[in-house]
Formats: structure tokens, C-alpha cells, sequence
């Protein structure tokens, strides 16, 4: 699964059938669901990421045209037609990761969901999205932003890179 093959490709490789493979896969998707961090240590970076709001195999969709394949939005930049999911990951790989809802984060949602996981003993890094300022100022944590438009993309031992990186794997 981590290496990308396809179900009838690891059956092969590891010996079993492939319809067992599919339900071992879904216990194993299902168990890293339940999984649950208590708290980051030390530098946390947080970040949000955009996908395109899917019904697809849905019959009778309702208020838009049904999408090809590959369309885009029909609005510009973030809209209700993207889902945002949250992405926090320290450096020690420990990864937390949320939908929050549609449309652009906002500090409640931050705070519902990753509250408790993050202190004022974490150094937070994230970008320069007011929701994060807001969220770091309201907790007392030592927050380091960064802007995007890339000019400055390192202070010293703080960056986005490791939840950018995070995203990037999300999205392929």
C-alpha cells in the first residue's frame, strides 16, 4: 500500500488474494483513523490545503452542473467549493490531519480541532493566514509566520517545508 502498487500487483508479491488484500487495506486505513496524538513536541508546523469539493457517484446533484474530470471551480480562489483540511506536523513526524469544512479556515474551527494537541511549550510555525496569528496570539504560543510569496522561506530551524512536503504527498 505504501508503495503504491495496485491490489492485484501486491497479492502477487506478498501471496494472498487480492480480495483479501482489499479488506486487510480497510482495516488498516480504519486503524489509522482511530489513531489519535495526544500533543506535539517542540516545533509544530501547521498548514491548511485545498481540494475541490467531490459528489461523485452521486445520482442527482443539486445547485451546480455536474463536473468533468479535471474542471476547476467556478470561482476564483477559495470558495465553498473547496474543502479545507488541516495538516500539523512536528518534527519528530508525528502528523495530525482534519477536514475542517468547506470555505477558508477560521480560528473556532483551528481551535475544535487541534485545541488540546497543540501548548505553549510548541513553537508554532505557519503561514501568514490571519486565523493562525489570531489562533497563537488568543493561546500565548511563540508563533513564526511566513509569508507566501516565497521570498522568505526559512528562520533559522523554522519553516513550512515538512507540512508543504505533507501536502504535496496528499494531493499526488
Amino acid at each position: 500500500m505504501i508503495e503504491g502498487y495496485s491490489l492485484r500487483k501486491a497479492s502477487e508479491l506478498i501471496g494472498v488474494h487480492h480480495v483479501t488484500l482489499f479488506y486487510w487495506r480497510h482495516q488498516v486505513l480504519s486503524a489509522l483513523k482511530q489513531m489519535n496524538i495526544d500533543h506535539f513536541s517542540g516545533i509544530a508546523e501547521m498548514d491548511e490545503t485545498y481540494f475541490l469539493y467531490s459528489e461523485k457517484g452521486k445520482r442527482k446533484i443539486t445547485g451546480r452542473k455536474a463536473r468533468k474530470r479535471g474542471d476547476a471551480s467556478q470561482f476564483r480562489g477559495i470558495s465553498k467549493e473547496q474543502v479545507c483540511v488541516l495538516a500539523t506536523r512536528d518534527r519528530q513526524k508525528q502528523t495530525y490531519s482534519k477536514v475542517l469544512g468547506q470555505g477558508r479556515i477560521v480560528k473556532t474551527k483551528l481551535d475544535q480541532a487541534i485545541g488540546s494537541k497543540v501548548s505553549t511549550t510548541n513553537t508554532l510555525c505557519t503561514d501568514a493566514w490571519r486565523a493562525f496569528k489570531a489562533y497563537a496570539k488568543e493561546k500565548g504560543i511563540e508563533h513564526y509566520p511566513f509569508k507566501s510569496d516565497g521570498k522568505e522561506r526559512i528562520k533559522g530551524l523554522y519553516h513550512i517545508q515538512n507540512v508543504n512536503n505533507y501536502h504535496s504527498r496528499l494531493k499526488g
